[in-house]
C-alpha cells in the first residue's frame, strides 16, 4: 500500500473508490479492465511512479486498447516513499511522459504546479481520449499508511457500486 492510496483515503472515502493495495504495478491494468467493462463511465486511475515503473508494459497495454474513457494520473515523487523513500528511475532522468508517448499514448503531459494539474485534469475528464498526466510532486507523504477500511469491505462496496452502475 503506497502513499497514493493513503492520501486518497484521507480525503474522504466514497463507495466508487477502489484502493488497490498490495498490488504494486497493477493500477493501470485494473483501470483498463474497468474502462473496458464500463465504456459509458469515466475511469480515473491515481498511480505512483514506482508502481508504473514496476509494470511498464501497463503503458503499452493502455495504448493498445486506447480506452477513451480512461484518465491515468501518475504522481511522480521520484521515490518509493512508502518503503523508505528509495529513489526511483525518474530521479535519474527516466521520463514517464516520454515513455507513455513512446508506448502510443498520444495525449500525455507532465505538470509541475497545481494550476497546471487542475487544467490538465479538468481537460482530461471532459475529452473522450485516453489521457496520461504525470504530476511531478514532492516526496512528502502521510505519517502512516494504515487505513480504517478493510480490504474486503472496500472490495464489496466497490462491487456494489459497479453493479448499481450496470443497472442504470
Amino acid at each position: 500500500m503506497g502513499a497514493v492510496v493513503t492520501e486518497l483515503h484521507s480525503l474522504g472515502h466514497r463507495s466508487n473508490f477502489f484502493y488497490l493495495q498490495h498490488s504494486m504495478g497493477l493500477a493501470s491494468s485494473t483501470g483498463l479492465g474497468l474502462a473496458m467493462c464500463l465504456p459509458n463511465q469515466k475511469v480515473v486511475v491515481f498511480d505512483g511512479d514506482g508502481s508504473v515503473l514496476m509494470n511498464l508494459s501497463g503503458l503499452t497495454t493502455l495504448a493498445r486498447y486506447r480506452p477513451s474513457n480512461l484518465v491515468h494520473v501518475i504522481f511522480d515523487n521520484e521515490s518509493l516513499l512508502s518503503v523508505g523513500g528509495f529513489p526511483t528511475a525518474t530521479s535519474t532522468g527516466s521520463d514517464l511522459e516520454a515513455l507513455a508517448r513512446a508506448s502510443g499514448i498520444a495525449r500525455a503531459s507532465t505538470v509541475r504546479a497545481i494550476d497546471q494539474f487542475t487544467r490538465a485534469f479538468d481537460d482530461a475528464v471532459h475529452v473522450t481520449e485516453l489521457t496520461c498526466i504525470v504530476a511531478k510532486v514532492e516526496a512528502v507523504g502521510p505519517k502512516g499508511y494504515a487505513m480504517d477500511l478493510a480490504l474486503l469491505e472496500n472490495r464489496f462496496q466497490f462491487q456494489r457500486h459497479i453493479e448499481n452502475l450496470k443497472r442504470k
